[in-house]
C-alpha cells in the first residue's frame, strides 16, 4: 500500500488481525525485516510495517533525510489509518524515529519498545559512520540489500551517503533529558551490553530521562540484540510488555 505524504510515496504493508502494532525498521533496512524476529505476525496484532523514506519501496527524491522527518511521515500514516494511539517497536534508526514521534506528539504513542536507539551519537559511532562504505558493508550484505530496496544501486548509494552524513549531524539525534521527559508512552529500552556503536551508558541515560520507562540490557548482546537465537526471548519479553503485563505485576 502507498500513502502520499510530505513529498514522498510512503510504502507500507499490513498483516495479521487485532490491535494495531507499528514496526519501524533500522537504517539500511525495510519494513519486512520484522520477519527476522517474529516469523509470523504476533498473535492478536495487526502489524503495520512502513518502509521509511529512502528505504525499501519508499523513494526519497530530495535525498534529504532526518529521523525527525521520518517520524512526521509515520505519524501522518497513523493518522491516515485512523489510529488515535498506537503501540510500536522501533529498531536502531526506527527506535530513533520512535523517540521523535513520542516527543513530537506524546499522545499518539501508547507504549513502545525502543531497541539500540541512542539519545545522541557518541564519538565511537561517528568514527564508524565516517568510514561507512559499500566496501565496509561487504558484497554478501550488499546483495541482500539489493533484494530489499526497490530502486537499485542509486538508492543504495543514497543510503550509504545518508549513513556517512550522520557523522556530522548534531541536531537531529539530540534528545536532552528535558525533551525525553515529555514522553508519555510506557517505554521498554532494549540495549546490548556489547553494542559497538552505542555504549550501554546511553541506555541508562534514556531510562533516567523517560518517565515511564524500563531498561532491559541483553547480556553479550551487540547492536540490535533481537535476532537469531535472541529472537524468541525478545518476542516473549516485548509482547508481554506491550500487553501491559509488566505494569500489572508492579
Amino acid at each position: 500500500m502507498v500513502f502520499e505524504v510530505h513529498g514522498i510515496q510512503l510504502h507500507w504493508e499490513e498483516t495479521g488481525e487485532g490491535e494495531p502494532l507499528l514496526w519501524l525498521h533500522g537504517g539500511m533496512g525495510a519494513g519486512a525485516d520484522w520477519k527476522y524476529i517474529f516469523e509470523d505476525p504476533p498473535e492478536g496484532y495487526r502489524l503495520i510495517a512502513p518502509d521509511l523514506r529512502g528505504h525499501g519501496a519508499t523513494a526519497n527524491p530530495s535525498g534529504a533525510f532526518t529521523f525527525r522527518q521520518c517520524a512526521l511521515d509515520v505519524l501522518a500514516l497513523v493518522r491516515h489509518l485512523g489510529i488515535p494511539r498506537i503501540k510500536a517497536i522501533g529498531l536502531s534508526g526506527g527506535g530513533i524515529t520512535l523517540l521523535h514521534a513520542a516527543t513530537l506528539q506524546p499522545s499518539a504513542v501508547e507504549s513502545m519498545v525502543v531497541i539500540s536507539a541512542p539519545p545522541y551519537f557518541p564519538p565511537e559511532a561517528r568514527v564508524t559512520m565516517r568510514q561507512f562504505s559499500e566496501t565496509a558493508i561487504g558484497e554478501a550484505e550488499m546483495a541482500r540489500m539489493r533484494q530489499r530496496h526497490k530502486y537499485g544501486d542509486a538508492q543504495l548509494r543514497q543510503l550509504v551517503s545518508m549513513a556517512r552524513g550522520f557523522a556530522d549531524s548534531y541536531d537531529d539525534v539530540n534528545f536532552t533529558p528535558p525533551y525525553l521527559s515529555t514522553i508519555a508512552a510506557e517505554t521498554l529500552i532494549v540495549f546490548g551490553d556489547r553494542d559497538p556503536l552505542y555504549p550501554v551508558s546511553l541506555a541508562i541515560e534514556l531510562r533516567r530521562a523517560i518517565p515511564r520507562s524500563y531498561l532491559w540490557v541483553v547480556p553479550n548482546g551487540g547492536h540490535g540484540p533481537v535476532f537469531g537465537d535472541l529472537a524468541p526471548r525478545f518476542r516473549e519479553t516485548a509482547l508481554a510488555f506491550l500487553r501491559g503485563e509488566w505494569r500489572q505485576k508492579g
